[in-house]
């Protein structure tokens, strides 16, 4: 393993009862079991289906995954020691080498190697990808997404939401030529807080329950203010403004990338907001990248964002009719690129990037900015650390500098740099609980290259 990557995992254990401990155990006893239980309970759904495809074989499939997953389960609620993986993934190899490392590491310190005496960032990402081993040994129905009608009953239940941001979209891509600057950066800073809010529908916080937007997002991004903590879109601005004033001069293109987090109603708010950026020509590519395999619940996937576009061709209103046939043009000519890579699934913080995908790392250095979304970018960002609030974002990035880059996310997670000198504090004497609800939101940005 090299060097670097050695030192970024062993900083990790600067402080032996920080937060990815502590919480894990809260975590893994609670939520996590309510997750493999919904796992269980979508397989047992469609064993009708399965059989009518399959035949036995697909009855036998579906059987032989409720059980790894019952498995999965039962080795967490004991508090079991990890197992490697034993399908023959893509990943498979770097996950058990990861899996042999951690060990080693642990092991000198005479630490358990189990569900609850494991770093919190990595055990949770073990798990996501053992339920997608599950899925992997359960041939005819390994490509069968568990988590996907979650994912679709959040868009279903946003469709008031959806429908009132479709329509603003449309109305503002008719008057976007006669916007001055200053209107052209109101509604840039608009549809960013539509984003940033879109953020609160995380399945995999609320142990897959429902978490749809219910009323149109635009009546409340003024009462939402004063819940940004760290609000840098004037730094965003600057980028690709200035960035349109010189490529008419040198640059022919302006290349904006989203790392994605949610499906559903969040998955609509980053599309409206590239949708702007390209009528705005504050961008002239937009690169998505998600997930490849089901991931955190409702973590997006190619095959969701084709479906969301084909429900929005289905809608009964023009306006979200309208978006649909738009965005999968955008998708056809390339104007929309959707990308995905195995490293957005491995346990590893992005201060790792560079060595363990360094083909992925080269390509966001093509970018001119580079928006993570969510709250598990958040955290690969900054290691998951028990840091001090007041710790700079730059440094926390840890070396982790492809391009000028910004998180967008509303606080799930007890994990937060960048703050101001005794913001942090103040803010848990009003709410004790703030770093995990989702009140709360940033925009937090790095412009080192």
């Amino acid at each position: 393993m090299p060097k670097e990557l050695q030192n970024c995992i062993l900083f990790d254990r600067a402080t032996p009862l920080s937060f990815p401990r502590c919480f894990a155990y809260f975590t893994m006893k609670n939520r996590i079991p309510q997750i493999l239980t919904k796992v269980i309970n979508a397989l047992n759904q469609h064993k009708n289906e399965f059989f009518e495809k399959h035949g036995e074989a697909g009855t036998e499939a579906e059987n032989k995954a409720v059980s790894l997953i019952s498995k999965i389960r039962n080795e967490l609620q004991a508090d079991e020691p990890l197992l490697p993986l034993t399908d023959n993934w893509v990943d498979t190899d770097i996950w058990n080498k990861y899996l042999e490392y951690q060990h080693s590491l642990l092991n000198e310190n005479n630490k358990k190697i189990s569900w609850f005496h494991s770093p919190w960032l990595y055990v949770e990402c073990y798990m996501y990808r053992r339920v997608h081993e599950a899925l992997m040994l359960s041939s005819p129905i390994s490509d069968f997404d568990v988590f996907k009608e979650s994912k679709d009953q959040n868009f279903l239940e946003s469709q008031e939401a959806i429908m009132s941001l479709c329509n603003y979209l449309e109305e503002l891509n008719r008057r976007i030529k006669n916007l001055d600057e200053h209107q052209l950066k109101d509604e840039f800073f608009k549809l960013l807080q539509i984003s940033l809010w879109g953020n609160k529908c995380d399945l995999s916080l609320s142990g897959g329950q429902s978490s749809s937007q219910m009323s149109s997002p635009l009546t409340a991004l003024e009462d939402l203010k004063p819940f940004i903590l760290v609000n840098n879109m004037d730094n965003l601005w600057s980028v690709l403004i200035n960035r349109k004033k010189m490529s008419q001069e040198k640059f022919p293109s302006i290349r904006v990338d989203f790392v994605l987090d949610n499906a559903g109603f969040e998955l609509v708010t980053d599309l409206v907001m590239a949708d702007f950026l390209l009528t705005s020509k504050l961008a002239t590519e937009i690169h998505f990248h998600g997930k490849s395999i089901p991931w955190y619940v409702s973590d997006t996937n190619k095959n969701d964002i084709n479906w969301v576009l084909e429900e929005l061709k289905a809608a009964n209103t023009k306006c979200m009719f309208e978006c649909g046939v738009n965005w999968e043009l955008y998708f056809k000519k390339h104007t929309w690129i959707y990308q995905d890579h195995m490293f957005w699934t491995l346990p590893h913080e992005y201060c790792t990037m560079a060595q363990v995908a360094p083909d992925l790392y080269a390509e966001l250095q093509k970018s001119n900015l580079i928006l993570f979304k969510g709250d598990l970018n958040y955290r690969k960002l900054v290691a998951d650390r028990k840091w001090e609030f007041t710790v700079p974002f730059h440094q926390a990035l840890n070396g982790f500098h492809p391009a000028p880059l910004c998180s967008i996310r509303t606080v799930k997670a007890e994990v937060q740099v960048g703050l101001a000198p005794g913001q942090g504090e103040q803010v848990t004497v009003s709410d004790p609980n703030w770093m995990t609800t989702g009140k709360y939101g940033i925009f937090q940005f790095d412009g080192s290259v």
